[in-house]
Protein backbone atom coordinates (compact mmCIF):
# COMPACT_ATOMS: atom_id res chain seq x y z
CA UNK A 1 0.00 0.00 0.00
CA UNK A 2 1.23 3.48 -0.89
CA UNK A 3 0.52 6.37 1.45
CA UNK A 4 -0.23 9.68 -0.28
CA UNK A 5 -0.38 12.99 1.59
CA UNK A 6 -3.05 15.04 -0.16
CA UNK A 7 -5.10 14.43 -3.31
CA UNK A 8 -2.87 16.77 -5.35
CA UNK A 9 0.03 14.35 -4.89
CA UNK A 10 -1.88 11.36 -6.29
CA UNK A 11 -1.67 10.09 -9.84
CA UNK A 12 -2.67 6.82 -11.47
CA UNK A 13 -2.89 5.96 -15.14
CA UNK A 14 -4.99 2.97 -14.17
CA UNK A 15 -8.66 3.76 -13.36
CA UNK A 16 -9.56 3.54 -9.69
CA UNK A 17 -12.27 2.40 -7.34
CA UNK A 18 -12.54 4.75 -4.37
CA UNK A 19 -14.14 4.70 -0.94
CA UNK A 20 -14.33 7.80 1.21
CA UNK A 21 -14.53 8.20 4.98
CA UNK A 22 -12.79 9.10 8.22
CA UNK A 23 -12.46 5.39 9.14
CA UNK A 24 -11.79 6.14 12.82
CA UNK A 25 -11.23 2.79 14.52
CA UNK A 26 -11.05 0.86 11.23
CA UNK A 27 -13.64 -1.36 12.91
CA UNK A 28 -15.31 -4.50 11.57
CA UNK A 29 -17.77 -2.45 9.53
CA UNK A 30 -14.91 -0.55 7.91
CA UNK A 31 -13.04 -3.80 7.35
CA UNK A 32 -16.04 -5.19 5.48
CA UNK A 33 -16.08 -2.12 3.22
CA UNK A 34 -12.34 -2.39 2.57
CA UNK A 35 -12.69 -6.08 1.71
CA UNK A 36 -15.41 -5.24 -0.83
CA UNK A 37 -13.24 -2.44 -2.21
CA UNK A 38 -10.28 -4.73 -2.91
CA UNK A 39 -12.54 -7.45 -4.27
CA UNK A 40 -14.16 -5.07 -6.77
CA UNK A 41 -10.74 -3.66 -7.71
CA UNK A 42 -9.45 -7.13 -8.53
CA UNK A 43 -12.63 -8.07 -10.41
CA UNK A 44 -12.54 -5.02 -12.70
CA UNK A 45 -8.75 -4.49 -12.88
CA UNK A 46 -8.85 -1.20 -10.99
CA UNK A 47 -6.58 0.37 -8.37
CA UNK A 48 -8.20 0.51 -4.93
CA UNK A 49 -8.06 3.89 -3.17
CA UNK A 50 -9.10 4.90 0.35
CA UNK A 51 -9.63 8.66 0.66
CA UNK A 52 -9.58 9.70 4.31
CA UNK A 53 -9.17 12.98 6.14
CA UNK A 54 -7.07 14.48 8.89
CA UNK A 55 -7.87 16.27 11.08
CA UNK A 56 -11.34 14.84 11.63
CA UNK A 57 -13.99 16.98 9.87
CA UNK A 58 -16.03 17.40 13.08
CA UNK A 59 -13.02 18.92 14.83
CA UNK A 60 -12.61 21.49 12.05
CA UNK A 61 -16.30 22.32 11.65
CA UNK A 62 -17.05 22.39 15.38
CA UNK A 63 -13.76 23.46 17.04
CA UNK A 64 -15.39 24.23 20.41
CA UNK A 65 -16.12 20.51 20.77
CA UNK A 66 -13.09 18.68 19.30
CA UNK A 67 -13.61 14.97 18.81
CA UNK A 68 -11.33 12.48 20.54
CA UNK A 69 -10.38 9.66 18.17
CA UNK A 70 -10.01 5.91 18.59
CA UNK A 71 -6.85 5.83 16.45
CA UNK A 72 -4.01 8.19 15.77
CA UNK A 73 -3.53 8.86 12.06
CA UNK A 74 -0.49 6.54 12.11
CA UNK A 75 -2.58 3.72 13.60
CA UNK A 76 -5.32 4.32 11.03
CA UNK A 77 -2.84 4.02 8.16
CA UNK A 78 -1.35 0.82 9.59
CA UNK A 79 -4.78 -0.76 10.09
CA UNK A 80 -5.98 0.13 6.57
CA UNK A 81 -2.78 -1.33 5.11
CA UNK A 82 -3.80 -4.77 6.43
CA UNK A 83 -6.67 -4.76 3.93
CA UNK A 84 -4.22 -4.77 0.99
CA UNK A 85 -5.61 -1.64 -0.65
CA UNK A 86 -3.34 -0.06 -3.26
CA UNK A 87 -3.43 3.53 -1.98
CA UNK A 88 -4.48 5.50 1.05
CA UNK A 89 -4.76 9.26 0.57
CA UNK A 90 -4.71 11.36 3.74
CA UNK A 91 -6.17 14.66 2.68
CA UNK A 92 -5.94 17.69 5.00
CA UNK A 93 -9.45 18.71 5.97
CA UNK A 94 -10.01 22.43 6.39
CA UNK A 95 -12.82 24.96 6.03
CA UNK A 96 -12.06 25.71 2.37
CA UNK A 97 -12.23 22.00 1.51
CA UNK A 98 -15.59 21.72 3.28
CA UNK A 99 -16.90 24.62 1.19
CA UNK A 100 -16.35 22.86 -2.14
CA UNK A 101 -19.50 22.66 -4.26
CA UNK A 102 -20.53 18.98 -4.64
CA UNK A 103 -19.96 18.95 -8.41
CA UNK A 104 -16.60 20.69 -8.03
CA UNK A 105 -15.58 18.02 -5.54
CA UNK A 106 -16.62 15.27 -7.96
CA UNK A 107 -15.19 16.77 -11.15
CA UNK A 108 -11.94 18.35 -9.94
CA UNK A 109 -10.99 15.73 -7.33
CA UNK A 110 -12.66 12.38 -7.96
CA UNK A 111 -12.64 12.48 -11.75
CA UNK A 112 -9.59 14.56 -12.66
CA UNK A 113 -7.29 13.72 -9.74
CA UNK A 114 -8.30 10.20 -8.78
CA UNK A 115 -9.24 8.88 -12.25
CA UNK A 116 -12.31 7.30 -10.72
CA UNK A 117 -14.24 4.48 -12.44
CA UNK A 118 -16.23 3.26 -9.44
CA UNK A 119 -17.02 4.61 -5.98
CA UNK A 120 -18.08 2.49 -3.01
CA UNK A 121 -20.08 4.59 -0.57
CA UNK A 122 -22.66 4.31 2.23
CA UNK A 123 -26.33 5.03 1.53
CA UNK A 124 -26.24 7.96 4.01
CA UNK A 125 -22.97 9.55 2.83
CA UNK A 126 -23.10 13.34 2.56
CA UNK A 127 -20.56 15.56 0.83
CA UNK A 128 -19.89 19.05 -0.51
CA UNK A 129 -20.67 22.46 0.99
CA UNK A 130 -22.97 22.15 4.03
CA UNK A 131 -23.10 18.40 3.31
CA UNK A 132 -25.98 19.07 0.91
CA UNK A 133 -25.28 16.30 -1.60
CA UNK A 134 -26.09 12.64 -1.07
CA UNK A 135 -26.09 9.30 -2.84
CA UNK A 136 -28.68 10.33 -5.46
CA UNK A 137 -26.59 13.37 -6.42
CA UNK A 138 -23.53 11.14 -6.67
CA UNK A 139 -25.38 8.79 -9.02
CA UNK A 140 -26.31 11.75 -11.26
CA UNK A 141 -22.67 12.88 -11.31
CA UNK A 142 -21.67 9.29 -12.09
CA UNK A 143 -23.87 9.32 -15.19
CA UNK A 144 -22.42 12.66 -16.26
CA UNK A 145 -18.75 11.82 -15.64
CA UNK A 146 -18.87 8.10 -16.46
CA UNK A 147 -18.29 6.32 -13.15
CA UNK A 148 -20.39 3.75 -11.28
CA UNK A 149 -21.73 4.22 -7.76
CA UNK A 150 -21.76 1.11 -5.58
CA UNK A 151 -24.06 1.75 -2.64
CA UNK A 152 -23.61 0.13 0.76
CA UNK A 153 -27.31 -0.26 1.56
CA UNK A 154 -29.19 0.39 4.78
CA UNK A 155 -29.71 -3.33 5.41
CA UNK A 156 -26.00 -4.06 5.06
CA UNK A 157 -25.10 -1.18 7.39
CA UNK A 158 -27.70 -2.23 9.96
CA UNK A 159 -26.43 -5.81 9.85
CA UNK A 160 -22.99 -4.53 10.84
CA UNK A 161 -24.47 -2.54 13.75
CA UNK A 162 -21.14 -0.94 14.54
CA UNK A 163 -20.23 2.72 14.77
CA UNK A 164 -17.18 4.67 15.87
CA UNK A 165 -19.42 6.48 18.40
CA UNK A 166 -20.42 3.18 20.05
CA UNK A 167 -16.76 2.19 20.25
CA UNK A 168 -15.73 5.53 21.79
CA UNK A 169 -18.45 5.16 24.43
CA UNK A 170 -17.29 1.61 25.23
CA UNK A 171 -13.69 2.83 25.62
CA UNK A 172 -14.80 5.59 28.00
CA UNK A 173 -16.82 3.05 30.00
CA UNK A 174 -13.87 0.63 30.16
CA UNK A 175 -15.82 -2.17 28.44
CA UNK A 176 -12.96 -3.70 26.46
CA UNK A 177 -14.79 -6.93 25.71
CA UNK A 178 -17.26 -4.83 23.73
CA UNK A 179 -14.44 -2.74 22.22
CA UNK A 180 -12.75 -5.89 20.93
CA UNK A 181 -16.05 -7.25 19.58
CA UNK A 182 -16.48 -4.05 17.53
CA UNK A 183 -12.88 -3.57 16.41
CA UNK A 184 -11.69 -7.14 15.95
CA UNK A 185 -8.41 -6.13 17.61
CA UNK A 186 -7.28 -4.78 20.99
CA UNK A 187 -7.25 -1.01 21.44
CA UNK A 188 -3.70 0.33 21.35
CA UNK A 189 -2.01 3.23 23.10
CA UNK A 190 1.49 4.33 22.06
CA UNK A 191 3.87 6.73 23.75
CA UNK A 192 7.42 7.52 24.75
CA UNK A 193 8.67 6.24 28.12
CA UNK A 194 9.70 9.22 30.23
CA UNK A 195 11.10 9.59 33.74
CA UNK A 196 8.50 9.79 36.49
CA UNK A 197 8.77 10.40 40.23
CA UNK A 198 9.94 6.80 40.88
CA UNK A 199 7.31 6.20 43.59
CA UNK A 200 6.42 2.86 41.96
CA UNK A 201 10.01 1.68 42.25
CA UNK A 202 10.17 2.54 45.96
CA UNK A 203 7.11 0.40 46.73
CA UNK A 204 8.25 -2.55 44.62
CA UNK A 205 6.26 -1.88 41.44
CA UNK A 206 8.49 0.02 38.99
CA UNK A 207 6.54 1.61 36.17
CA UNK A 208 7.13 2.87 32.65
CA UNK A 209 5.58 6.33 32.40
CA UNK A 210 4.06 6.93 28.97
CA UNK A 211 3.89 10.35 27.36
CA UNK A 212 1.14 10.46 24.72
CA UNK A 213 1.95 13.17 22.18
CA UNK A 214 -1.32 13.00 20.25
CA UNK A 215 -3.79 14.96 22.37
CA UNK A 216 -6.65 14.00 20.03
CA UNK A 217 -6.31 10.32 20.98
CA UNK A 218 -9.15 9.11 23.21
CA UNK A 219 -7.87 7.97 26.62
CA UNK A 220 -9.87 5.40 28.60
CA UNK A 221 -11.30 6.43 31.96
CA UNK A 222 -9.07 6.62 35.04
CA UNK A 223 -8.38 3.25 36.60
CA UNK A 224 -6.32 0.06 36.49
CA UNK A 225 -6.15 -2.15 33.38
CA UNK A 226 -4.64 -5.45 32.28
CA UNK A 227 -2.46 -4.78 29.23
CA UNK A 228 0.03 -6.50 26.96
CA UNK A 229 2.89 -5.29 24.75
CA UNK A 230 5.36 -6.72 22.26
CA UNK A 231 8.90 -5.63 23.15
CA UNK A 232 11.90 -6.96 21.21
CA UNK A 233 9.59 -9.55 19.59
CA UNK A 234 8.51 -10.93 22.97
CA UNK A 235 5.07 -10.62 24.53
CA UNK A 236 4.81 -9.16 28.02
CA UNK A 237 1.80 -8.69 30.28
CA UNK A 238 1.36 -5.98 32.83
CA UNK A 239 -1.03 -3.61 34.52
CA UNK A 240 -1.59 0.01 33.58
CA UNK A 241 -2.80 2.83 35.77
CA UNK A 242 -4.44 5.84 34.18
CA UNK A 243 -5.17 8.69 36.55
CA UNK A 244 -4.07 11.52 38.80
CA UNK A 245 -2.68 9.39 41.66
CA UNK A 246 -4.93 10.90 44.38
CA UNK A 247 -3.15 9.03 47.19
CA UNK A 248 -0.02 11.03 46.32
CA UNK A 249 -2.04 14.26 45.96
CA UNK A 250 -1.16 14.62 42.29
CA UNK A 251 -3.43 16.54 39.91
CA UNK A 252 -2.02 15.87 36.45
CA UNK A 253 -3.16 12.72 34.66
CA UNK A 254 -0.44 10.16 33.99
CA UNK A 255 -0.28 6.77 32.30
CA UNK A 256 1.98 4.21 33.98
CA UNK A 257 2.66 0.57 33.15
CA UNK A 258 4.09 -2.10 35.42
CA UNK A 259 5.32 -5.07 33.34
CA UNK A 260 5.29 -8.33 35.29
CA UNK A 261 8.40 -10.02 33.86
CA UNK A 262 10.39 -7.21 32.32
CA UNK A 263 13.49 -5.66 33.84
CA UNK A 264 14.84 -3.78 30.80
CA UNK A 265 15.44 -0.06 30.78
CA UNK A 266 12.70 1.43 28.59
CA UNK A 267 13.49 5.13 28.98
CA UNK A 268 13.12 7.12 25.73
CA UNK A 269 11.70 4.09 23.89
CA UNK A 270 8.40 4.31 22.00
CA UNK A 271 6.18 1.45 23.13
CA UNK A 272 2.67 0.33 22.22
CA UNK A 273 0.43 -1.30 24.80
CA UNK A 274 -2.80 -3.16 24.06
CA UNK A 275 -5.75 -2.76 26.42
CA UNK A 276 -7.19 -6.12 27.48
CA UNK A 277 -9.47 -5.58 30.47
CA UNK A 278 -10.56 -2.95 32.98
CA UNK A 279 -9.74 -4.00 36.56
CA UNK A 280 -10.97 -1.23 38.87
CA UNK A 281 -11.57 2.50 39.21
CA UNK A 282 -8.91 4.82 40.60
CA UNK A 283 -9.19 5.15 44.38
CA UNK A 284 -7.65 7.46 46.99
CA UNK A 285 -6.09 5.38 49.78
CA UNK A 286 -5.39 6.46 53.34
CA UNK A 287 -1.69 5.61 53.10
CA UNK A 288 1.06 4.51 50.76
CA UNK A 289 0.99 1.10 52.47
CA UNK A 290 -2.71 0.69 51.67
CA UNK A 291 -1.95 1.58 48.04
CA UNK A 292 0.85 -0.98 47.96
CA UNK A 293 -1.45 -3.70 49.31
CA UNK A 294 -4.09 -2.89 46.69
CA UNK A 295 -1.50 -3.02 43.89
CA UNK A 296 -0.57 -6.53 45.06
CA UNK A 297 -4.24 -7.51 44.80
CA UNK A 298 -4.48 -5.88 41.35
CA UNK A 299 -1.47 -7.85 40.16
CA UNK A 300 -2.97 -11.14 41.35
CA UNK A 301 -6.25 -10.26 39.63
CA UNK A 302 -4.40 -9.57 36.39
CA UNK A 303 -2.36 -12.76 36.62
CA UNK A 304 -5.52 -14.87 37.01
CA UNK A 305 -6.92 -13.27 33.85
CA UNK A 306 -3.88 -13.75 31.62
CA UNK A 307 -4.80 -17.30 30.56
CA UNK A 308 -8.05 -15.92 29.15
CA UNK A 309 -6.02 -13.96 26.58
CA UNK A 310 -3.45 -16.64 25.62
Amino acid sequence: MREIKGIDNFSSECPTIVTIGTFDGVHKGHQKILKKLTSEAKKYNLKSVVLTFFPHPRTVLNPKFPLKLINTIEERIELVSKSNVDFIIIHPFDKSFSDLHPEEFVESLLVKKLNIKKILIGYDHRFGKDRKAGIKDLELFGSKYNFDVLEIGVKEVNNISISSTKIRNSIIEGDFNKVYSFLGYDLMISGKVIKGNAIGRTIGFPTANLKIDNDYKLTPKNGVYLITAILDKKKYYGMMNIGIKPTLNKKKQSIEVNFFELKKDLYEKIITVFMLQFIRNEIKFNSLEDLKNQIRIDKKTCETLINKFN
